[in-house]
């Protein structure tokens, strides 16, 4: 039995992270072991979430691995704890654009059978919350929307109005986190602040977080709607792929300007028979020993150019790394470091190309095909990815395409063992294309 629960809102901006987070923290306070897990493919939240459980961060995204993988990877990420928590995505019925609701907070809430708490913000709202509440509650009969946590109330007196509007559509409040708790995270271009940048301030607003839900949210209650959940009958997901031989050494990319990666990925680079280092830009002056491969995910490098563009022996180590043909795996910041230059300043020179901060934000999902063979896929093979960026990549020669998708020219770069894109991909969607990636690491 996985107890579990989603947490919801409305909107985006309503309180979300403030709220599951602090409640992951608040409930390991008491000594439970809870399973953190993140809807969609966002990779800042789960930093959180691993401070305030002690446990990997972990995302649930049907767009990227297929809506029959998400039960077994919750039973995955939950094995020995006591509870899951999953902090939605957006409003709980944003998904996919142009779909219905692929994706969202609601499809994984049914995908799981797990009861849904919505987080509301207070600001402006009356008994008007009333009628909000009627309609997310009736818009979809498969969500099961079983209590509400009231975030940014202002006073006693509002918290009476907007605790009757529930009242009035037979809605449990679970819970309320009151206006001006300190509980700011401070933000940039694509979100918040990763964690692992954040260090101890990290830690300090974990904490504040569960003060704030220790002090306002009825715990017993949150845990026992929980417990509600059925019995999710599927066996857990496993990274199942078929070990090479020989033990390759590869080195995935870490430290504070390379965050953005799924824990999963590192079980199944392992499962494959790799010995996995990790490796930090910023100051490892050396690749490990023996290095056979290098994962570079994504994260944000622009941040900290200077300080990779310095560590001048770690650069030429990559360039040389890449010039023997060995794997490189490459997603979207790990591609920034392997350019010539990035606003300016020196990289890895691997890819004759120049990248720049923009103005312009792409983001969304992607159905790309493989063009051209490479470490990681053979032509023709499919994936569904991310992007994710504020910067733009400007090649100077002609270069093999990582991706092909409708209505788009071709992005990224095969070069050599090189496999360089913008698009984040989860690797269980894709195991075999870990494996194929170790192998040619034996080679």
């Amino acid at each position: 039995m996985v107890a579990r629960l989603v947490i919801a809102a409305p909107s985006s901006g309503s309180g979300k992270t403030t709220v599951a987070t602090g409640l992951m923290a608040a409930l390991r306070r008491r000594g439970d072991r809870v399973a953190p897990f993140k809807v969609g493919p966002d990779y800042i939240d789960p930093g959180y979430h691993a401070l305030a459980t002690g446990r990997p961060g972990r995302n649930l995204d049907p767009v990227l691995v297929g809506e029959e993988r998400i039960a077994p990877l919750l039973r995955h990420g939950a094995t020995g704890a006591d509870i899951a928590v999953i902090e939605g995505v957006m409003g709980l019925f944003d998904g996919r654009i142009g779909t219905d609701g692929q994706g969202s907070t609601a499809h994984v809430a049914t995908l799981l059978e797990a009861p849904v708490v919505l987080v509301v913000d207070g600001r402006g709202q009356g008994r008007s919350l009333a009628a909000l509440l009627h309609g997310f509650r009736s818009y979809d009969a498969k969500i099961r929307l079983a209590g509400v946590i009231l975030n940014q109330v202002g006073s006693e007196r509002h918290e009476e109005v907007l605790r009757d509007a529930c009242d009035e559509v037979g809605l449990d409040v679970l819970g309320v986190v009151r206006r001006g708790s300190g509980l700011e995270v401070p933000s940039r271009h694509l979100g918040l602040v990763t964690a692992a940048e954040h260090g101890s301030v990290a830690v300090q607003a974990v904490e504040a977080m569960a003060d704030a839900v220790s002090h306002g949210v009825d715990l017993d209650a949150v845990k026992a709607l929980a417990s509600t959940a059925p019995e999710l009958t599927v066996e857990p997901w496993r990274p199942d792929v078929e070990p090479v031989n020989g033990r390759p050494v590869v080195a995935v990319a870490g430290g504070s300007a390379f965050t953005f990666g799924y824990a999963e990925h590192v079980e199944l680079l392992k499962a494959a028979g790799a010995e996995v280092v990790t490796l930090d830009p910023l100051r490892d002056k050396q690749l490990p020993d023996n290095t056979a491969g290098l994962v570079l995910p994504g994260g944000f490098p622009e941040q900290h150019a200077a300080e990779l563009s310095a560590n001048d022996s770690l650069r030429q180590e990559v360039t040389e790394l890449a010039r023997t043909g060995a794997p490189v795996h490459a997603e979207c910041g790990g591609l920034l470091y392997l350019v010539n230059e990035l606003d300016g300043l020196p990289m890895c020179g691997v890819l004759d190309a120049t990248a720049t901060m923009t103005s312009r934000l792409t983001l969304g999902y992607r159905d790309a095909l493989a063009p051209v063979e490479s470490t990681l896929h053979s032509i023709g093979d499919r994936v569904t990815g991310h992007e994710f960026h504020r910067t733009a990549v400007t090649p100077r020669h002609g270069a093999q395409p990582a991706w092909r998708w409708r209505g788009a020219a071709p992005e990224g770069f095969v070069h050599g063992g090189v496999h360089a894109s913008y698009l984040h991909t989860h690797p269980a969607g894709a195991p075999l294309a870990i494996r194929r990636f170790v192998e040619r690491c034996t080679k």
